[in-house]
């Protein structure tokens, strides 16, 4: 039984000739305790897609399913109760209120199912562990590097031990040792029994996933299961590779190697094509007349 079911989703911005396709006709399937990669230039829809699945916006046609119920026939606060239990977020820009510190930042999204002061406290602690960030408890955002401000989001997202996890670029504001962490904590959430959705545009990222899927114009045109720690075949040959800078540090320069991929699968599909085999028989010469002889 599938976890998601999205089924020739579309989602439009604006009217008339203003009208933006965002999203178009676009239908995937996530089982459940996938980590999906989910890969594209700026502006492909991967956010769009997220947010779609992640009950932060409605489709404007096409149908969504999770855990099997329609979510076009629940009620706006339905939707608002199975996105507090069941989804948990990380954004780039880790969204922790600057007021707060660090537990209670945690603890918030337990004050909204009606917990107590103490358990949620005591739950939040125990998450802050598991990151390794027991030390920071009354620490507020702004004295945080900013791997530690992500682990906060992380056990954040956590806290109400929700099934699904949506990352959008998770690593996009960190460095290479921070992403690495990070990395390594959606790993150990995987392997835990959670669903993970990750959009990045960092091509390293994808070998801990065990599925990758590319978007372009607001379609998926690749969808390709992985190995965990490996890179798919598809951005193999993509040349991300070309300098080690493009794992980690040159953003811009990754997002202008992706818009090679496009291409690159047009010619993958060619390749797949049964080649016409050229006709092998050789032409029968006319023959001599013979000459006879008196």
């Amino acid at each position: 039984m599938a976890l998601i079911e999205v089924n020739e989703v579309s989602k439009l911005y604006g009217f008339g000739d203003a009208t933006t396709v965002a999203l178009e006709d676009v239908s995937i399937t996530i089982e459940k305790n996938d980590f999906i990669a989910v890969m594209g230039p700026s502006g492909s829809g991967k956010s769009t897609l997220m947010n779609i699945i992640g009950l932060l916006d409605e489709p404007t046609h096409g149908s969504y399913k999770l855990s099997e119920r329609y979510v076009s026939r629940m009620r706006t606060t339905g939707r608002a109760k199975i996105r507090r239990d069941t989804i948990g977020f990380v954004f780039q820009t880790f969204n922790l209120l600057p007021r707060m510190n660090v537990i209670e930042n945690v603890a918030l999204p337990l004050a909204y199912k009606g917990m107590n002061t103490t358990k949620r406290l005591k739950k939040a602690g125990e998450m802050l562990e598991r990151v390794g960030l027991q030390d920071r408890e009354y620490f507020y955002p702004r004295h945080l590097s900013g791997g530690q401000a992500q682990r906060v989001a992380i056990a954040r997202a956590l806290v109400s031990d929700p099934s699904i996890i949506i990352a959008d670029e998770p690593t996009g504001n960190l460095d290479s040792g921070s992403s690495r962490v990070v990395m390594e904590l959606l790993s150990e959430i995987h392997k835990a029994g959670n669903t993970v959705l990750m959009v990045t545009h960092n091509p390293s990222l994808t070998r801990f996933a065990s599925r990758v899927v590319y978007m372009h114009d607001g379609a998926i045109i690749h969808d390709e299961k992985s190995k965990i720690g490996e890179i798919p075949k598809i951005l193999q040959r993509s040349m991300y590779f070309v300098s080690k800078k493009t794992e980690h540090d040159d953003l811009a320069g990754v997002s202008e190697l992706m818009k090679q991929i496009p291409g690159d699968l047009k010619d993958e599909e060619k390749s797949k094509k049964p080649k016409k085999r050229k006709s092998r028989a050789k032409k029968s010469k006319p023959k001599k007349a013979r000459s006879n002889k008196s």
